[in-house]
């Protein structure tokens, strides 16, 4: 477990402002923030999204992780910063196992706000993306790079968390669209585990067995970084995609071993839960459960499409973003100055609405 603590100044902006924030007040706040996947870039950028957030609204976050995704020892995280004083916790969910510890919680007067990964059964909003909708979308990509319709050929489908709903549903698309292509094979999806060296070596084993395969595609952030490593490894003979735009992803797509990675807006899953704590907090609500759409994003080395109503962007400048936090909030000042209280207040669409 790695556990963070930043106590960020106010900047004075639009977020502040429209919560009606003064900064005595704010300061103190303390949000609690956990997270699965210790070490992975693309989590990384989610922790950025709520550290922009905390700068904004002038809170207290505290950020703690762990490796893998392990419910049991999340939720322990969870429980920590409860039992500690954290007036609201922001927490991705790996197992339905921590409904139970999460609705107590809750129960007891702390609100929570889901991100990335979710249980429906707890009783509390959600913040990510249309996981089936981003999986078609992937699927979609893919079919129309073979060729449309008329695609034939062996696909290669990977997981790297089997059983978390969230992933499931982007298979769910993604085969969708492949149906469309009833010269198709699909052969998975596989698991081929979060880590790095981990994930390379699952499809390295995989191409290996399916050398004829005209496409991999992966459902995670490693993914496309070693889909792209082993495509290059051997002459660049499959069409690879992906999810998510982290530097090694993009630096993937624009040397032509990947084609394309879906981004989920990692910015806005970590910062919306965080505004919508402080406000509910601050206002004295209580959070409903339901889904906010976090947005998704495509991005391929000719088209770059970043999503909610943000500028358009080069790819080049994409890149910068993935690896530059500070550039990135700046961005996404055209989205963050949405989130009126009148915004955060509001009853979400029903969580049914993340897997449409």
């Amino acid at each position: 477990m790695a556990i963070k603590k930043t106590r960020p100044t106010l900047v004075p902006g639009a977020i502040a402002l429209a919560l009606g924030m003064s900064s005595a007040h704010a300061e103190d706040i303390t949000i609690g923030f956990v997270a699965h996947a210790q070490g992975d870039p693309f989590v990384q950028q989610i922790q950025d999204g709520a550290q922009a957030a905390a700068a904004d609204l002038g809170v207290k976050l505290v950020v703690a992780q762990q490796a893998g995704g392990a419910p049991e020892g999340q939720l322990k995280l969870v429980q920590t910063f409860a039992n500690s004083g954290a007036q609201g916790i922001a927490t991705s969910v790996p197992g339905e196992s921590m409904a139970k510890g999460l609705n107590q919680i809750i129960g007891g007067g702390v609100p929570i706000v889901q991100f990335n990964l979710l249980s429906t059964e707890v009783n509390a909003p959600y913040v990510g993306e249309k996981s089936v909708e981003s999986g078609r979308i992937l699927g979609r990509m893919v079919v129309d790079k073979l060729g449309g319709a008329s695609a034939k050929g062996t696909v290669i489908l990977g997981n790297c968390f089997p059983g978390f709903p969230v992933l499931e549903n982007r298979a769910k698309g993604v085969e969708e669209s492949l149906k469309k292509a009833p010269g198709l094979k699909v052969l998975g999806p596989f698991d081929v585990k979060v880590s790095a060296v981990d994930n390379y070596n699952r499809w390295e084993q995989l191409y290996g067995a399916n050398p004829e395969a005209v496409a991999l595609i992966g459902l995670c952030a490693p993914d496309v970084t070693s889909l792209g490593k082993l495509n290059a490894a051997n002459g660049d003979k499959f069409v690879a995609g992906g999810y998510d735009l982290t530097e090694l992803n993009l630096k993937a797509v624009k040397e032509g071993h990947a084609y394309v990675t879906i981004g989920q807006s990692a910015f806005v899953q970590g910062y919306l839960p965080v505004a919508l704590l402080v406000n509910a907090i601050k206002g004295g609500k209580k959070l409903s459960a339901g889904f906010y759409n976090a947005g998704s994003q495509i991005v391929t080395a000719d088209k770059v499409d970043m999503g909610n109503g943000l500028p358009s962007v080069s790819f080049d400048e994409a890149q910068k973003l993935a690896a530059d936090p500070a550039a990135t909030a700046a961005y996404y000042k055209a989205w963050t100055t949405t989130l009126t209280a009148d915004m955060l207040s509001a009853t979400p669409k029903p969580i049914s609405a993340e897997s449409e």
